[in-house]
């Protein structure tokens, strides 16, 4: 079987990690298994409904309990602190002005399994994360996106 990829994380995506498998593993799984033994005190199970809803929620619980299980154990953490300061790196938030019309954006760039860009988070895999790292503010950078290329401008950058 091939080797997973590593995945990078923040030490803040890590430990959300980390607690919803707690949450998983300790809360969910129980919750789901009194709802199966309610569903089978109800009797036939063949022909019950709530029997089968709780055992889809137990699957569910359980597949996710896997990928997490497997994004953790190839996990690795970007140690943000020893990072160039002078540049947008990973872990950084980053406002950036679109040059054609004008719009600002703020993204802070994490790894591809945190990427949530409706949150705010951008992987730095993706073509706007990767020209983004190693950029100054006042640089301007260009990426080939689905509808052209694009100019962005850095504004500004930090890290929390």
């Amino acid at each position: 079987m091939a080797e997973d990829k590593q995945i990078i994380l923040t030490y803040e995506g890590l430990k959300q990690l980390e607690d919803e498998l707690q949450n998983l593993k300790v809360n969910r799984r129980r919750e789901v298994a009194q709802k199966i033994k309610e569903a089978r005190e109800q009797g036939d199970l063949s022909e019950n409904a709530e029997y089968d809803a709780a055992r889809d929620e137990q699957r569910e619980i359980e597949n996710r309990i896997s990928e997490i299980d497997r994004i953790l154990k190839n996990a690795v953490t970007a140690d943000e602190g020893s990072q160039n300061k002078e540049t947008v790196n990973f872990g950084s938030s980053v406002t950036f002005e679109d040059m054609e019309t004008h719009t600002s954006y703020t993204y802070k760039l994490v790894g591809s399994t945190e990427s949530d860009i409706l949150n705010g988070k951008i992987s730095n895999e993706s073509p706007v994360g990767e020209r983004l790292i190693g950029s100054k503010t006042g640089q301007i950078v260009t990426v080939e996106t689905p509808n052209g290329t694009k100019n962005f401008k850095i504004t500004n950058f930090w890290r929390e």
